[in-house]
């Protein structure tokens, strides 16, 4: 009787031991898959604007061809729908004496997309420089460099592309999910927000005006690593700077976010007659962006307040942040000392 139990107890020990290894098998099974995934998510915001080059060769007649990451097709996934005077034969886009005037529609944006540049060399050798988005899929031309769009429609368009920056942006919305977690929503979240924005709005402005220049790799990096501090904060009770400051904390570091910003501002281009314009509005609708952001996490949070084990979600869901920051950090880091090629 006692060898027997002692068999089945070892057999039990046995399948005990080789389930946990299964289950920790297919966890890092798991946490692998997530972190190729995430591993595309890091830059995958830089790679979602295509661009589209039209050149004019002769009066009414354009050379048009597509830009993009290697690894993108924009021809495959995007549309041009040019004003109906115009014929498009392969690469070639004829228009005649009336030229490249009218609606210019661009289907698919805001799929594998999120925006299409549109950049027009002129035969007078003058150029200009148009954005399409889902939420601004369309845009008048008017045959010449002369930008003749309203305040309204130049407004619409960098507001839409404001909004899809943030909202596609998942750094920066873990940054604002960080700040949530270590505030709370207390009133001291009214000045940590505002302070996060006129931060960013600074450099944001002196960046796409010109004044203040730094490379792109090294500010992506430390956005990452921006994230990667607000949850390890807010992990813990102490009263650290973080949390007896954290206004301070979200200025310093919305520097940092509006410098990225300011690098996607660039890739999407400003109109030359309207520089202060788009700039505002395209500001304007990051905050409309960050707004609704911080909006569905209160909605969520007094969803889940009464719920058991809330505070132990909180903590996974801070470790999550932070692994994944952590990890978006040595990614751009490899990136930058020639490690890890995109």
């Amino acid at each position: 009787m006692t060898t027997r139990w002692r068999r089945g107890a070892l057999g039990g020990a046995v399948r005990l031991r080789f389930l946990r290894q299964l289950r920790w098998g297919v966890l890092q099974l798991c946490w692998g898959l997530l972190l190729a995934v995430l591993g595309q998510a890091a830059f995958a915001h830089e790679l979602s604007m295509a661009e589209l080059n039209l050149r004019e060769a002769a009066r009414g007649d354009f050379v048009f061809t597509w830009a993009a990451g290697e690894k993108s097709q924009p021809a495959e996934s995007l549309t041009p729908e040019w004003p109906t005077h115009c014929q498009a034969e392969a690469n070639l886009l004829r228009c005649g004496a009336r030229g490249l005037s009218g609606t210019l529609t661009m289907k698919g944006v805001g799929g594998k997309f999120s925006a299409v540049i549109v950049k027009i060399r002129w035969v007078d050798g003058q150029s200009s420089t148009h954005t399409l988005s889902g939420g601004q899929p369309r845009v008048r031309l008017f045959g010449s460099a002369d930008d003749q769009r309203g305040v309204g429609e130049i407004s619409w368009a960098y507001i839409a592309l404001g909004i899809d920056h943030i909202l596609t942006g998942l750094d920066h919305l873990l940054f604002v999910i960080g700040l949530l977690f270590l505030v709370g929503f207390r009133r001291q979240l009214v000045w940590t927000i505002t302070a996060f924005t006129v931060a960013h709005s600074l450099t944001l402005g002196l960046s796409a005006m010109g004044w203040l220049a730094l490379r792109s790799p090294p500010v992506e990096a430390t956005i990452a690593l921006s994230i990667v501090l607000v949850a390890a904060e807010a992990l813990h009770r102490r009263q650290t700077l973080a949390r007896r400051w954290p206004a301070l904390v979200a200025f310093g570091f919305g520097l940092i976010h509006g410098l990225g910003f300011a690098g996607a501002l660039k890739e999407i281009g400003l109109p030359e007659a309207h520089v202060p314009l788009a700039l505002l509005t395209f500001n304007v609708g990051v905050e409309i962006g960050q707004l609704l952001t911080v909006f569905a996490a209160w909605v969520l949070w007094r969803v889940l307040d009464k719920l058991p084990r809330l505070d132990q979600a909180r903590t996974v869901a801070l470790y999550a942040m932070g692994a994944v920051a952590a990890y978006w950090s040595w990614l751009r880091v490899a990136a930058i000392l020639g490690i890890w090629a995109r």
